[in-house]
C-alpha cells in the first residue's frame, strides 16, 4: 500500500485515500457510499487506507451526490426521562445496524419548541422522522406533511396520524388500572399526576370514565401539578390527595412510577399500610418498581420494542415496502404486584 506524503496543514482528500489504497478515486467513493457494490477484499483494502490516514469522509458532499443523507431525525420531549431512553435504545440499535445516523432533538414538552426543532431536523435533509405523540402545532403539522419524508409518531395511538403511528391507548390503560383496583376491592380511588402532557391527560380521562361507569365519583379525588415529575413531587401530591379527600382514599393511581414511589414512601412515613389500607399503582414499570418493598404495581409498556419497530417502519418505507401496517398497537400489561394485590 502506497503512503502519500502529507503536509501537517493539508486536509486529506478522497484522492489521498485512493493513492494510498492503490485504487481509483471512484472506487474509494463507491466503498464509502455504496459498499454493497464492491467486494469484501476491496472494502478492506480501502478501509485500511482510510484508517491509516485518519480520513473522515465528507458526508455532506456524499449526500449531495447521492441525494441521500442517511440521517434519521428523532424528536422526543425529554432526554432525562428513562421512558424515552428505552425507546431511543431501540431506534439506535436498528438504525446503526442499517447504516443510518440518528439526529436527536429535545422539545421539553413544548409544542412551540417542537415546531422549532422540527425545522432544524428538516434543514438537515433527513430521510425519515420519528416524533413523539400527536400534539404538534398546525404549522409543524404542515411542515411535516410538505416534507414528503416518512414520519412515525410514537408513544400513543392517534385517530388521525400524519403518516405512520405506533403506540398504545393511554385512555384504555387508565381505565383498566381503575378496573383492576376495583376488582381488588378498593372503592375510593384517587389520581395524582404531574406535568400533564397529552398522554397523562388521556390516562386521567380513562380513570374518570372507569369510575363514572362504576357509579363512583372522582370529585376531589384528582390532584395534579404542572411541575415535572419526581419522587418528591409524588409525596407532596399524595399528601394533597389525602387532604382533599379527608383521608378517605383507599387507592391511588399515579400517572408514572416516580410519583408512585413518592406516594409509597410518604405512606410509609405516615404509617399507612400498603396494600392493607391503601393500594398504589404506577405507570411505565421502571426497574425500581420491582425492588421496592412492597413491590409496586405498574403498567408495563414495551418501550424498547416500540423504538425498534418505529425504526423498522421507517427503513421498510425507504426500501419501498408499502404494504406494511401504518398503525401498530404495541399494547400494555398491568404488572400486578404487592402494592395492590395482597389486601
Amino acid at each position: 500500500m502506497k503512503v502519500a506524503k502529507q503536509s501537517s496543514d493539508k486536509k486529506l482528500t478522497l484522492i489521498d485515500v485512493a493513492v494510498a489504497a492503490g485504487v481509483s478515486a471512484i472506487t474509494v467513493s463507491r466503498v464509502i457510499n455504496q459498499p454493497e457494490k464492491v467486494s469484501e477484499a476491496l472494502r478492506q483494502q480501502v478501509q485500511k487506507a482510510i484508517d491509516m490516514l485518519g480520513y473522515i469522509p465528507n458526508q455532506y458532499a456524499s449526500s449531495l451526490a447521492s441525494s441521500k443523507s442517511k440521517v434519521i431525525g428523532v424528536s422526543i420531549p425529554s432526554l432525562s426521562n428513562v421512558v424515552f431512553t428505552d425507546v431511543l435504545r431501540g431506534v439506535y440499535d436498528v438504525m446503526g445496524t442499517a447504516g443510518y445516523k440518528v439526529l436527536l432533538v429535545d422539545t421539553h414538552y413544548s409544542p412551540l419548541e417542537e415546531e422549532k426543532m422540527i425545522r432544524t431536523l428538516l434543514s438537515q435533509s433527513p430521510e425519515g422522522l420519528i416524533i413523539t405523540g400527536g400534539d404538534q402545532t398546525r404549522t409543524c403539522h404542515n411542515l411535516l406533511q410538505k416534507s414528503r419524508v416518512p414520519v412515525v409518531q410514537i408513544m400513543e395511538l392517534l385517530n388521525e396520524p400524519l403518516d405512520m403511528n405506533i403506540g398504545f391507548s393511554h385512555w384504555q390503560a387508565g381505565y383498566d388500572v381503575v378496573t383492576h383496583l376495583m376488582e381488588e376491592g378498593y372503592e375510593r380511588i384517587g389520581f395524582i399526576a404531574a406535568r400533564m402532557d397529552p398522554r397523562a391527560q388521556q390516562r386521567m380521562l380513562g380513570f374518570k370514565k372507569a369510575l363514572e361507569n362504576a357509579g363512583k365519583s372522582w370529585k376531589n379525588f384528582i390532584v395534579t401539578t404542572p411541575e415535572p415529575s419526581s419522587i418528591a413531587v409524588g409525596g407532596e401530591l399524595f399528601k394533597s390527595l389525602l387532604a382533599s379527600t379527608d383521608g378517605t382514599v383507599d387507592a391511588v393511581f399515579c400517572v408514572n412510577d416516580d410519583l408512585a414511589l413518592g406516594a409509597l414512601f410518604e405512606s410509609q412515613r405516615m404509617n399507612i399500610n400498603v396494600p392493607g389500607d391503601l393500594a398504589i399503582c404506577g405507570f411505565n414499570d421502571i426497574e425500581a418498581s420491582r425492588f421496592v418493598n412492597p413491590s409496586l404495581t405498574s403498567v408495563q409498556v414495551n418501550r424498547y420494542e416500540m423504538g425498534v419497530k418505529a425504526a423498522e417502519m421507517i427503513i421498510d418505507r425507504l426500501n419501498g415496502k408499502m404494504d406494511q401496517p401504518k398503525v401498530v398497537d404495541m399494547g400494555y400489561q398491568i404488572k400486578r404486584r404487592q402494592s395492590s394485590t395482597n389486601r
